[in-house]
């Protein structure tokens, strides 16, 4: 019979590469998974891993028990899910990952709906960029996260989880004020629950970037998604920004615009205070927000009461879907 944590362990390493970023990412030492990886090996029969030198790969068997582990590791997480339902009150803990304007502006409220509605109910927030939150959810250290894409920048499928739409927010093109005020443009699309995806090379996108083609930018730290965004975005405009300044709070980023240190693009939840000096241009371009969690967690009752809490939090917040465009 082959045990199931150590098929944990055999997808994390198909996943990760190493067993040193396996051992770091779920608390264990590098000998202690080779130990379990050679567990493994022996309940299953055939070589799962091929040594060369310092360097592990995993044989054409190990990837097909992989696949398998994903389907398994589901179909464990939904028996878990169903069990918890017999109980009539909600104990436990529930570990929730969200970038930092979600906590602001939806992850604040709906924390107050839950501990409300759930009082035995541990809450734990855990602040990270979405494109963490993946491995954080596979190694359980999160039950359920909001993760991101831009239309610049769009999600990969990742396997063991689960995601639901759950937020749209138009990009904003942050600049100062000037006293020639630029060419109309349209009014945002604001998201009643993610409308459809908007070409990705759109005029009115490139028309007021291209103007800033030789201004100083200001983005997130490189790796980031808002990072990425920003370069492709201009490149898509015909150019590479020349980045000066890296900030990953949005706030920090429209003080720098305000002080004319650069303009910046800025999602409507990160332009919900915005410095008067600074004009904020709708672009076409989105940034999107789902809810991830392990597959067939979702309709365990601790993650179906997150769902809804944060569903009911986003639909009672205005301001986050009608920023103040200057």
């Amino acid at each position: 019979m082959l045990d199931v944590r150590r098929l944990r362990l055999l997808r994390e390493l198909a996943r990760r590469g190493t067993i040193a970023a396996v051992a770091d990412a779920l608390s264990y030492t590098p000998s202690a998974v080779s130990q379990q990886l050679a567990s493994l090996e022996r309940e299953a029969g055939v070589p799962l891993l091929e040594r060369t030198g310092r360097s592990v790969g995993l044989t054409p068997a190990a990837l097909r028990l992989t696949e398998h582990a994903d389907t398994i590791l589901a179909v464990l997480e939904q028996a878990a899910a169903e069990l918890a339902t017999a109980s009539a009150d909600l104990t436990g803990t529930l570990r929730i990952g969200a970038f930092p304007t979600a906590v602001h502006a939806v992850l604040s409220p709906a924390l107050v709906r839950l501990s409300r509605d759930h009082p035995r109910l541990e809450l734990f927030v855990t602040e990270l960029d979405p494109a963490n939150a993946p491995d954080a959810l596979r190694a359980h250290a999160l039950d359920i996260a909001l993760v991101q894409e831009y239309d610049y920048v769009p999600r990969e499928p990742e396997s063991g989880l689960d995601t639901e739409e759950f937020l749209t927010e138009t990009v904003y093109l942050a600049t100062l004020s000037s006293p020639t005020p630029p060419p109309p443009q349209a009014p945002p699309a604001h998201h009643p629950q993610c409308p459809p995806t908007p070409p990705p090379h759109h005029p009115r996108d490139t028309e007021p970037l291209t103007a800033h083609r030789d201004s100083t930018w200001i983005a997130g730290t490189p790796g980031t998604l808002c990072h990425s965004m920003t370069v492709r975005a201009c490149q898509a405009a015909g150019f590479t920004p020349h980045i000066r300044h890296h900030a990953d709070d949005f706030g920090t980023v429209l003080a720098l615009v305000a002080a004319g240190q650069g303009v910046a693009l800025v999602p409507e939840l990160g332009a919900l205070s915005v410095p008067d000096p600074v004009r904020l241009v709708p672009l076409s371009a989105r940034r999107r927000t789902h809810l991830a969690y392990r597959r067939g967690h979702g309709d365990h009752p601790i993650v179906a009461a997150a769902r809804a809490a944060l569903h009911a939090a986003a639909a009672e917040q205005p301001s986050a879907t009608d920023p103040p465009a200057r």
